[in-house]
């Protein structure tokens, strides 16, 4: 197998991760032909789950690489990684501002963004939307860093990043196809809506994989930018969105289950 992955694109490594990362979305998004809700304590231990995959994965996967590539360049690594860090967090921060969207358990008359008239529905798919984008361009990125040195470590490296991704949109998926349900759409509907939400992964993959990969130059930029979006996305939606409700200490152990989850995954395979 890794034979023949060597024979690919990392760009098409990429797109073919990315696309794990979207299936695992769409699996998440099936839940709704069996369930019509989940509990709420569940729910918040699933936010908490992804939160603490993408925090592991964005310091692990992302900002130690990006300071090892900063360092062995002759940069200043802090100056260089703060500045990609804040930039991620900082686009992101614009995105938030600029797109209209709805926090999953929050009422519509605090929907966040520009002012608008779209229907709550789509103000919940716009959300977890927002969520799959620094996800795509974290997988991408990782493996556009392939064009370094295709080594068998940082082959697996990249797919540990986009295995990670992957097992935390599952329940991403399941967070914008029930509440559709609830809203009024069919399951299928709910279904085609909520995987949907992940088209975006693939096209942030390719993104940040070409770029680093025909521009090497910026991979330590890129690495770091794509982490500090990750955990704009994990302070700002993931973490408020899982301590909705009384029971939130289920919020919290799924978050140190989930940085566990991936860090071994990292530590272990990376």
């Amino acid at each position: 197998m890794f034979v023949d992955l060597l024979s690919l694109h990392p760009v098409v490594l990429a797109l073919l991760a990315t696309g794990f990362t979207w299936f695992c979305t769409a699996f998440g998004a099936g839940f709704v032909f069996f369930f019509r809700t989940v509990p709420r304590p569940v729910f918040n231990a699933m936010l908490g789950f992804a939160s603490g995959i993408m925090i592991a994965a964005s310091f692990w996967s992302l900002l130690l690489p990006s300071i090892a590539l900063s360092e062995n360049a002759g940069q200043t690594a802090w100056l260089h990684v703060s500045f990609g860090f804040l930039s991620g967090g900082l686009s992101l921060y614009a995105l938030h501002k600029l797109l209209p969207h709805l926090h999953v358990g929050l009422e519509e008359n605090r929907l966040e963004g520009g002012k608008s008239s779209f229907q709550r529905s789509l103000l919940l798919i716009l959300a977890i939307t927002l969520h799959n984008i620094p996800e795509g361009l974290a997988v991408g990125v990782a493996f556009g860093a392939l064009g370094e040195g295709f080594t068998y470590e940082a082959l697996m490296a990249a797919m540990v990043v986009a295995f990670g991704i992957g097992i935390q949109n599952i329940p991403e998926g399941a967070a914008v196809s029930i509440p559709l349900l609830r809203e009024g759409f069919t399951a299928k509907k709910s279904f085609w809506y909520g995987q949907l939400s992940g088209f975006v992964e693939p096209i942030g993959g390719l993104l940040g994989a070409a770029l680093v990969f025909y521009v090497e130059s910026i991979l330590p930029f890129a690495l770091s930018f794509a982490a500090g979006a990750m955990i704009f996305v994990v302070v700002e939606e993931l973490i408020p969105e899982s301590h909705t409700g009384k029971e939130t200490e289920m919020a919290t152990l799924g978050a140190m289950f989930g940085f566990v989850l991936m860090m071994a995954l990292d530590v272990g395979l990376g």
